[in-house]
């Protein structure tokens, strides 16, 4: 299986995670504009680097996982994003489906990084799982999470809960 394949696009480089990156990670997860809607609350370095080494095993064990990504002319980090197995105890179930994930540096927010390195992922995502659907889970707060899954061709999962509380599951069909 092995380790996460290098992909360039126009300005940025998605990479494998490297123990090089666990204070760029602990920053990044340290961050409330970034825990706001995904886990909540600040993670200290212990589960940032149980996180790390939780990416580079789904690349080993499954043959998927997360990069790490950098912008291309500075090297600097700014986000992770992948597709993994969490293994989620929810309905409806995600078994079978790679969950896309992703999380940027405050910085770069609204400079369309998010977009550009997704498309280069789900490409990516497109030439490994064949028919396989893919899916990513977000907060239904989060608007403009919701507007880069779309512009990636993910739509809501019809049977997902519809309460507030639940968050939302889009699915992707391959191209």
């Amino acid at each position: 299986m092995g380790t996460a394949p290098v992909i360039e696009t126009e300005r940025l480089r998605l990479r494998p995670h490297t123990s090089d990156d666990l204070s760029d990670c602990v920053a990044m997860w340290s961050d409330p504009a970034i825990v706001r809607y995904t886990t909540g609350s600040p993670s200290p370095p212990q589960r940032t680097w149980l996180r790390i080494l939780a990416y580079r095993g789904h690349w080993a064990m499954l043959g998927y996982g997360y990069w790490a990504v950098e912008e291309r002319a500075s090297g600097q980090f700014v986000g992770e994003l992948g597709f993994a197995d969490f293994k989620r105890d929810m309905q409806p179930s995600l078994e079978g489906m790679p969950e896309l994930g992703w999380a940027l540096v405050s910085r770069v927010h609204g400079q369309g990084y998010a977009t550009e390195a997704l498309r280069a992922a789900v490409a990516w995502g497109d030439s490994h799982f064949g028919a396989l659907r893919t899916a990513c889970i977000i907060h239904r707060d989060n608007h403009p999470s919701f507007r880069v899954a779309e512009r990636l061709g993910y739509k809501p999962l019809e049977n997902a809960p519809a309460d507030g509380n639940s968050p939302a599951i889009l699915v992707r069909l391959p191209r």
